[in-house]
């Protein structure tokens, strides 16, 4: 079966010479520049593009964007560098003499790579040239294989249940357990980590790590360059902060936010993620499904998280609140199996024996997963954390809700049943 190509670039001789082939490769256009290409794609006139010029235009987001229509991408360039810059957005390389025959081929193996990953249903990026290159990277230039490091995301269902607050606090007891921290906040409708911190410069961190992950040159060093370093009296963590202005959203494109996310795991112990509430596919609602998703970022936190705790406000409206929105997690990202924690637990909302009664009522009405833990209402200690822009460590190192929030991530008790956060997620690791 012939395979359309469409080509970017003057490489007359590289035309020529896959047309003279006669073999399964075809021509069917070539475009002046990176936009007249991407609109031939998305109108399916192509299953593959060769880029012969202007492959520093090409970004993980377009990647992302031709793989989501079935086309594979191959460039040609001589620089190592840009070699390795491409294959790490997804893009496979060859030498800008390569032969014809040879173009050929890599380019009927990069379809079917493509095809068999069944990119269709991803949101992540393409991954083109994880089988094809002909200019062999260098140690450490190859694509991003997973890190060691751990990804919990903290998501929570509309109505200030306490995501972000458990989520600087469970950032702060981790490093103050010794672990190595990135704080991410993915928030897409109300970032407020950097608030919460009392972090001033705020000059939103993780769309600049975005930004750099989307050209490929997020290395290690650019990333703790992006990244605001928070010292408490028991440990240091960084933090990605989160966008300053709502209509931002854009920055936080999916392909680049989950390299920021794996190479944030190559780099911490645990990577937290402060996610968003909204859980729609909004791409549904609209006849553009290429158009950027409002909520890609908390879905793509999500689908690439190791613990995902549900946090629900412990009250009448907090609760069925929680519950609607686990079956939309459910729907939404199946593979999450959320560790639902109930905050702001108190008797006045409640009534007497608060834990026993949401557990009775849990178990009447709620869905299959169990309540994994209560956290206690203490609004004084919250309100001078949020005042001082501290951690409860700091202020409030005492408090029942610091405690219970520090039993719930670093307890060596919780570590070792089989119900632990850790030892669940490397249950998991291990069968996948």
């Amino acid at each position: 079966m012939s395979i359309p190509v469409v080509t970017v670039g003057q490489d007359r001789d590289l035309v020529g010479g896959l047309e003279r082939l006669h073999g399964p490769v075809t021509v069917v256009r070539r475009c002046s520049e990176l936009p007249e290409l991407l609109a031939a794609c998305q109108s399916g006139l192509a299953r593959a593009a060769v880029v012969a010029e202007g492959t520093a235009g090409l970004t993980a987001s377009l990647v992302d964007r031709l793989g989501a229509v079935g086309v594979a991408v191959i460039a040609l360039t001589d620089s190592p560098d840009e070699a390795a810059r491409l294959l790490g957005i997804g893009v496979a390389s060859a030498l800008t003499g390569v032969e014809p025959a040879e173009l050929s081929d890599r380019i009927a193996e990069a379809v079917e790579h493509l095809t068999g990953q069944g990119h269709a249903s991803r949101s992540s990026m393409a991954d083109t040239a994880a089988l094809l290159t002909a200019v062999p990277a260098g140690p450490g230039e190859g694509p991003d294989d997973p890190g060691p490091g751990r990804i919990i995301a903290l998501w929570g269902p509309a109505g200030s249940p306490g995501r972000t607050t458990l989520a600087v606090n469970v950032a702060g007891e981790l490093a103050a357990d010794g672990k190595d921290v990135i704080l991410v906040d993915a928030d897409s409708y109300g970032a407020s980590v950097a608030a919460v911190l009392g972090l001033l410069d705020e000059s939103a961190g993780l769309a600049q790590a975005c930004r750099l992950a989307d050209q490929g040159v997020l290395d290690a060093a650019a990333l703790a360059r992006v990244a605001a370093s928070v010292a408490t009296a028991q440990g240091t963590f960084r933090v990605l902060t989160g966008i300053t202005r709502a209509d931002r959203w854009t920055e936080l494109r999916a392909p680049a936010l989950a390299k920021v996310l794996e190479r944030a795991r190559q780099l911490a112990d645990v990577v937290v993620v402060d996610a968003g509430f909204c859980l729609e596919a909004d791409e549904e609602l609209s006849f553009d499904t290429m158009a950027p998703r409002r909520n890609a970022a908390t879905l793509r936190s999500l689908e690439l998280a190791d613990t995902v705790f549900a946090v629900g406000a412990a009250d009448p409206v907090g609760v069925p609140r929680l519950v609607r929105g686990l079956a939309e997690l459910e729907a939404a990202v199946p593979q999450a199996s959320p560790v639902v924690v109930l905050n702001k637990v108190r008797a006045s909302a409640v009534g007497r024996g608060p834990e026993r009664q949401l557990r009775d009522a849990w178990q009447r009405y709620g869905p299959e997963s169990a309540i994994h833990a209560f956290l206690p209402f203490d609004g004084q200690a919250a309100d001078a954390a949020l005042l001082g822009g501290s951690l409860l460590l700091e202020c409030a190192p005492e408090s029942d809700l610091r405690h219970a929030i520090r039993n719930l991530v670093c307890a060596p008790a919780q570590q070792n049943r089989k119900s632990s956060v850790f030892s669940s997620t490397a249950g998991r690791r291990a069968k996948d």
